[in-house]
Parts: C-alpha cells; structure tokens; sequence
C-alpha cells in the first residue's frame, strides 16, 4: 500500500471514529432522559413477562423481561373480591399459585359459569387483596424450572404499573381487559362503575395518556387489548390510548357478543372495528394454519388488516420443541424470522423477550447506526479502485 493509500485510509478511519462517538452529550442526552421506545422494527411484547423462566405475572418476570430488552411488559388484569385490579391470566388460582397449600381456603372451591362452561377452582374474585396477597404464584407448566414457585406474590395492576416507569429505559405496558363479563358479574364497585371503568382510571392516574405515536405516548406507551370487542367500545370516550383487538382460535366467539371468528375477521368488521382499535391480535395459528405439525399456506389476514390500516400483534411465541412447528427445525430465531419477514407482523408476543430481542438486534439495523462491515467493505473496494487508477 503505497503513502496516498495509507492516507485515505487514516481519513476514513478517523471519519468512523467520528461518526461512532460524539465527543459531548447533545442536550437530549443527559443522564435524566430515558432512552426511548425504539419504532423501527415489531414490537416485542414480553407475554405476561418473562415466563418462559419465571413465572408469569410477577415482579421479577417484568424486571427480567426489561433486563432483557423487551418494547413492552404484558399482563392480564382481574379483580379481587374487593375490588382491587390485579395482574393474573388464570380465572382461578388453582394452576398459578401455591393455594393448594394454604388450608384455611380449602372451602372456597365454587363452581361458576366462565364463557359459557362450568368451571370449578378457586376463583381470584373471590379473594380479597389481603387474602391474595398471602399466596406464591408457580409456574404452571411442569418442563419449566420450578424452583422459584411460592417465592414471588401475585402483584396488583398499580405495581406492574410502577414497575414500567420505573425502569431506567422508556418501557411500555400492554395490560388485557380479561374476562370482562365475569368480572362485572361478580365484583361491585361504587357509583355503578365498571370494571373498564377502573381500569381506565388506573391508567389515567399514573398519566398514561395519548394517540399511538403521539408525544404523549411515546412517553409513556400503553396498548390496552381485549377479547370482549364491547369493552374496546366502551372506554373508545375515555381514553385515546391505542387498543387492540384480540382474536381467539376459529371455533370459540367472542365472550361477549358471541361472534363467531369468520364473523369478526371479516372486511365489514374491520371497517367497523377499525374505528375504535389500531390493531388486531390473533393466535398465530389461526393466520397461518397448522396440519401435523407443519405449516399450512398461510391465510389472508395480515394482508387484509393491513389493508385496513390495522396492526397485526401475534400470540404466542415459545421456545420450546413442543411449541415450533416442524418447519423451524427446532430453531425459534427461524420462527421470529419467518413472522417478521415473510408474514410481515408488526409486533410478537413472546414467553422469552430475551431470544426476541438478541434476533432483532442481529438482524435488524438501528436508523443512524453505521453498519461497520459494510463501510469497511466499501473502503476496501475505494483503496483498490484508487491503487488501480494509480499504478495506470
């Protein structure tokens, strides 16, 4: 390499170091400013947060899943008997939590209707905060490592609230109306409020507010998801925060206006919802059928929520064996890759935010961020053009 080549190469050696590094802060970057929601790239929505290692709905889960680099935080929210809102997926407690241990609730079990079945357990609703508050949760699949089950409390709405702002990062929060119509059958609260009622006041307490992308969100994001499409409706007055609509498999309606699937995933319906949610959120296995473990040709719903300018949030994404089809040959960076850039989803819920997030941050490019390779390619093919144009 001859005296013009070694220069051009410290010019553009320095030009790199340059652009990596300022050499001080810009004023939005002081030690007090968040760094922000990143937009760029689908969304990775830690499911009920970090379950896949711990479990579900519990502090730790959502401090893991942060940890790890999650967008949002996910929970499911029920009620106690007196009324506080809760983060728990499960109707009962049965599954998810060490009550079987605690003898003194032995006399609870109670049979209800739940979605049109009966269901018996023990049921969250009928428990009080003080009472709640004395149990473990577990994780209930047995192929889960089980050595913290009974360690951690079940955690009230306004705690996993508190834990998103908390976070030393901009980390949204994507809470679930769950089962709606039971919860307004069996828990009071004053002045003939609803429990979407509460939720929204909850919300609105810890200033969760604003339009998807707005300034306002951006801050503070919050998608707010339901399966019952009423209560998506009923707080449309109450708050613009951003909702989406949850779809279920292709044989169960909705719980509360018994709509059968091919009836809310139709164009009318989307026309009709699209007023009131931003996106949609279906079981990953309904827009791309499965047949003996293998995948099928995929459907036209993201194509046509699209189209209704609607967002597309999948669940549920796992790694385990038992959870990958055949196709991606027991690889879950296969699976995130084929939704993402085949399927073209715009977000994924996910049991392990930290595998969505070390795949995203290999694959995808930062808007801004110098991809070193490439550039160090490109300065080699400049020092051979110009060590050729020297020696003619």
């Amino acid at each position: 390499m001859n005296s013009s080549s070694c220069a051009i190469v410290t010019f553009l050696l320095l030009f790199i170091g340059c652009s990596a590094r300022r050499l001080y802060p810009l004023p939005s970057e002081n030690e007090n400013t968040k760094k922000p929601l990143q937009t760029f790239r689908p969304f990775n929505v830690a499911h009920r947060g970090s379950n896949g290692e711990l479990p579900e709905e519990t502090g730790p889960a959502y401090l893991r899943a942060i940890e790890e680099g999650t967008d949002f935080i996910e929970t499911d929210i029920l009620a106690s008997k007196d009324g506080v809102l809760m983060c728990h997926h499960d109707v009962t407690l049965d599954n998810t939590t060490d009550i079987a241990e605690h003898k003194e609730f032995t006399n609870r079990v109670k049979t209800y209707e739940v979605e049109g079945e009966n269901k018996t357990g023990l049921f969250i609703f009928d428990f009080t905060l003080k009472e709640l508050k004395t149990l473990g949760a577990k994780q209930s699949l047995s192929f889960r490592d089980q050595q913290y089950n009974g360690k951690f409390p079940i955690i009230t709405f306004e705690e996993y609230i508190q834990i998103a702002i908390s976070a030393t990062r901009v980390v949204g929060i994507y809470p679930e109306i769950k089962n709606p119509v039971l919860m307004n059958q069996h828990v009071k609260w004053p002045k003939g409020k609803k429990f979407e009622d509460v939720f929204v006041e909850i919300l609105k307490k810890y200033g969760y507010k604003g339009s998807y992308l707005s300034k306002d969100w951006l801050k503070q994001p919050c998608f707010i998801q339901s399966f019952a499409p009423s209560s998506l409706v009923h707080i449309h007055n109450q708050t613009d925060l951003p909702k989406i609509f949850l779809i279920d498999d292709v044989d169960v309606t909705t719980q509360d206006t018994n709509q059968t699937y091919a009836e809310i995933t139709s164009d009318d319906y989307f026309n009709y919802i699209k007023k009131y949610v931003v996106g949609i959120g279906p079981w990953k296995d309904t827009i791309v059928p499965v047949k003996d473990n293998y995948l099928q040709t995929p459907t036209d719903l993201v194509t046509r929520a699209h189209a209704h300018n609607l967002q597309v949030h999948p669940y549920t994404f796992r790694n385990e064996n038992q959870y990958l089809h055949f196709n991606f040959c027991e690889d879950p960076y296969m699976e995130f890759d084929y939704w993402i850039n085949t399927i073209g989803v715009d977000g994924l819920f996910t049991d392990f935010a930290g595998s969505l997030h070390h795949y995203q941050e290999w694959t995808s490019q930062s808007p801004g961020k110098v991809d070193a390779t490439k550039l160090l390619k490109n300065i080699s093919k400049m020092i051979r053009k110009f060590e050729f144009s020297i020696r003619k």
